[in-house]
């Protein structure tokens, strides 16, 4: 990897490309650094569950850049759960019964499945030129410290990513993980963290 910069265009351009051949991208979210590859690709999940070394029956959550998109892949799900994600001051993870149109090891055993709508720039951007979620995980082995800014990344991590985003490496500010609310069908919802 080299350490040259490039600019925000050319930036989005590979990753988005990285992506599209089922590639895994280590990039910003609106939390922590994450490992990503498109929600739908099952091929490019089992990657990342390779890559952090973890259990697929542990689900990883996906980024979704507007309400359209979240609706788009999750079934039955309650009108409040996307006010909840409108209306939402801090990143919101939402935990739906069902996923719809989702690579099959991106859903939990039960066919349930974790969705935030981010509001970060680079990772708003990649779901909508990509046109489907995007898998996002903690950028390290599973069992290791999650890395908040890209210099307390694993660098074995950054070797076996296909393609390591520019942008905000140099950023230092570190990010609360997000709030998790689990939504059933019926609106009834459970706050698992806050």
């Amino acid at each position: 990897m080299t350490d040259e910069r490039i600019d925000y265009a050319d930036d989005l351009r590979n990753a988005l490309d990285v992506l599209r051949r089922g590639g895994v991208i280590l990039y910003p979210t609106d939390t922590v650094w994450g490992l990503g590859c498109d929600a739908t690709d099952s091929k490019a999940v089992a990657r990342i569950y390779e890559l952090k070394q973890r259990a697929e029956s542990k689900s990883m959550l996906a980024l979704v850049c507007d309400e359209a998109q979240a609706e788009r892949y999750t079934d039955d799900a309650p009108e409040i759960a996307f006010t909840l994600m409108r209306e939402a001051d801090r990143p919101l993870t939402i935990i739906f019964d069902k996923g719809n149109g989702l690579a099959p090891n991106m859903l939990a055993d039960d066919g349930s499945v974790g969705i935030r709508m981010t509001r970060e720039k680079f990772s708003r951007e990649l779901c909508r030129r990509l046109r489907h979620p995007l898998v996002s995980t903690s950028a390290n082995i599973s069992g290791s410290p999650t890395p908040a800014i890209f210099s307390e990344i694993d660098p074995e991590i950054i070797r076996k990513a296909d393609y390591v985003v520019h942008y905000r490496r140099d950023d230092t500010a570190r990010h609360k993980p997000s709030s998790i609310i689990k939504i059933s069908g019926n609106g009834v919802f459970r706050i698992i963290r806050e």
